[in-house]
């Protein structure tokens, strides 16, 4: 299996970049969330998974390990193919899936075009265990974050705010700064929105 390919970056756009390496150009599919985090620089290293298909082999590019493990892990749950698990990082960051998984947040799974309450359910049921084990993620301490993030959202929207704008703004603050309370998430995002 291709595990990684560093190279120079010829072409980029959201769904795929093109990266030649030895003189021979490599077509990688990657998601919303990869693009984001490429820098806009010749030289760049992106890990990979190769899918084998009887008609195709498809490369998927990723710009970090933790990505790779949540695509082998979402594709390996029957009904969730390779375009699915792409969309979903696209949607979601890798952090905001595991978690997703890990307090059985069938909403937020189900929020994601071509994906169902039945497919959210199996996704969950199949990959909690795991993604608790292989990231060693205390239920308890993500039920309180969300909880966290759930009374700052609410009180950005009796201010006001539009909810997925302040989301987005709130997800920020909490990546930067996971130690905070709502106060300081309120005030940060009150200076960003």
């Amino acid at each position: 299996m291709i595990t990684h390919i560093r190279g120079k970056l010829v072409e980029k756009n959201p769904t795929e970049v093109v990266i030649e390496c030895n003189g021979i150009g490599y077509a990688i599919n990657i998601s919303l969330h990869t693009y984001s985090q490429i820098p806009d620089e010749e030289a760049i290293k992106l890990y990979t998974y190769l899918q084998v298909k009887e008609d195709s082999h498809t490369l998927f590019g990723f710009s970090s390990l933790a990505e790779r493990e949540i695509f082998k892990m979402l594709i390996s749950v029957s009904g969730v193919g390779a375009s699915i698990a792409r969309t979903m990082l696209s949607s979601l960051t890798p952090k905001q899936v595991r978690e997703g998984i890990a307090t059985n947040d069938v909403a937020l799974i189900q929020s994601i075009k071509g994906i169902g309450a039945k497919t959210a359910q199996r996704v969950i049921l199949d990959l909690k265990d795991k993604i608790l084990k292989v990231y060693d993620i205390d239920e308890i301490s993500v039920a309180q974050n969300n909880t966290i993030k759930d009374e700052a959202l609410s009180a950005l929207e009796v201010l006001g705010f539009v909810k997925k704008q302040a989301e987005r703004v709130v997800d920020k603050i909490i990546a930067t700064q996971p130690e905070a309370n709502v106060e300081t998430i309120i005030k940060q995002a009150l200076k960003n929105l």
